[in-house]
């Protein structure tokens, strides 16, 4: 199975942004700080607070957002040459080839930790923080389908 592609600006930032929100402590320190701004706002609500926790809460969870959401996709996207390029991947019996015009990398089925799938791209984990992504864009709904079932016979989900 082969498929060629480029990434677009826009798709990429939304799956750094997919890639963000899956990491367990980004979710962990979200839920902390939604239950901290949640709970100053009721207290402040009550008059039991001052208005600054409250503010401080709002402040945290707005600054968390725009780091999420804005800056590290923006400035990962800005800094990786990697979605400038344009690229072939073949998914082969023993392992997963890309090139592009500059050369080629093959990685073995078992390099890859864990798969999952965003509504525009197959994010293909080598560690936690190690990814490389495909976009759909381009596949048949025929090759998604049997693209994951390859991903989940050589990888799976875990």
């Amino acid at each position: 199975m082969q498929h060629s592609f480029t990434y677009d600006k826009k798709k990429v930032i939304q799956a750094l942004r997919y890639h963000f929100i899956q990491r367990p402590e980004v979710r962990v320190l979200l839920v902390l700080v939604n239950v901290f701004a949640i709970g100053s706002a009721i207290l402040f609500y009550t008059k039991k607070i001052r208005p600054e926790p409250f503010l401080l809460g709002s402040t945290i969870w707005l600054l968390l957002v725009v780091a999420f959401w804005y800056l590290l996709p923006n400035s990962i996207y800005k800094r990786a040459a990697t979605f400038r390029d344009s690229f072939t991947i073949y998914f082969n019996e023993d392992d997963v080839m890309l090139e592009n015009p500059r050369g080629q990398v093959r990685w073995n089925w078992t390099r890859f930790s864990k798969f999952f799938e965003s509504p525009h791209f197959f994010h293909l984990y080598f560690d936690p923080k190690s990814f490389f992504i495909v976009p759909k864009d381009g596949m048949s709904e025929d090759f998604r389908h049997e693209l994951r079932g390859v991903l989940n016979n050589k990888i799976g989900r875990k």
